[in-house]
């Protein structure tokens, strides 16, 4: 069964989407990230996805202090993202709280340290950010464009042991469209052992299920959390029991 991962991005200190990545295009919520995080748990979620959208952009996480509050008052287990660069950066969101790490850009700019971090912390606790805007890898928060092709780049790690990637269509992202489906459907086929993360796009539970027929490991929910176009108590039929 699809695991159902709600987004949690913060800027600022609010709760935020953004459309196709773009800063100038972004939506506040009125909720804190905490009373949200707390939300889903009460609903039986397990894990949530923090986006620390202030660290992506400058390059280093800032905000250490909403993981160690939503993994101190909620029993969530937390896959902290953005600006995580160096040793120190997971080391410390590891000490805050997270369960898991996703990196992105540092896995451009320098990777062979993100390839260490699969050896180091283990597999089952980094996973590979690959978002891309058509076909080719974005970084830093998605503001930076490259030339990097999204298999290769994934082919790169995961014959190095990764196990987990995320992966975005830029253009999907906070559209409400639909997600990219034959992108994953490639990434499946492609890298038959990798667990892969959906995230962007989805409008509707009928997307959840497709995405789970296809084997999809995971996906990141937000907008359609957000706008009520998918009910948390509508996500419990994907909720495994314990």
């Amino acid at each position: 069964m699809i695991q159902i991962i709600p987004s949690i991005a913060v800027l600022e200190g609010k709760v935020i989407r953004l459309q196709q990545g773009d800063f100038s295009r972004e939506k506040v919520y009125d909720e804190s990230p905490v009373d949200l995080a707390r939300s889903f748990e009460d609903h039986g979620i397990e894990v949530v996805h923090l986006v620390d959208l202030d660290g992506a952009r400058r390059g280093s996480p800032k905000n250490y202090h909403i993981l160690e509050t939503i993994a101190g008052y909620t029993s969530l287990k937390v896959d902290f993202t953005g600006g995580i660069h160096t040793d120190g950066d997971i080391s410390k969101a590891y000490e805050y709280g997270a369960s898991y790490i996703t990196a992105a850009s540092v896995a451009v700019s320098n990777k062979k340290q993100f390839a260490s971090w699969i050896i180091s912390f283990g597999r089952e606790k980094i996973t590979l950010g690959a978002d891309a805007r058509d076909g080719k890898i974005a970084v830093r928060g998605w503001v930076k464009d490259t030339d990097i092709d999204l298999f290769d780049h994934i082919d790169y790690f995961y014959s190095r042991g990764l196990k987990y990637v995320k992966s975005t269509d830029i253009s999907k992202e906070g559209v409400l469209e639909g997600p990219s489906f034959a992108m994953y459907e490639k990434i499946i086929s492609t890298f038959p052992d990798i667990c892969v993360l959906a995230s962007g796009g989805v409008r509707n539970l009928d997307d959840i299920k497709r995405l789970n027929d296809m084997g999809v490991f995971a996906v990141i929910v937000g907008k359609a959390l957000y706008e009520g176009k998918i009910k948390l108590s509508e996500l419990e039929q994907f909720l495994v029991k314990s």
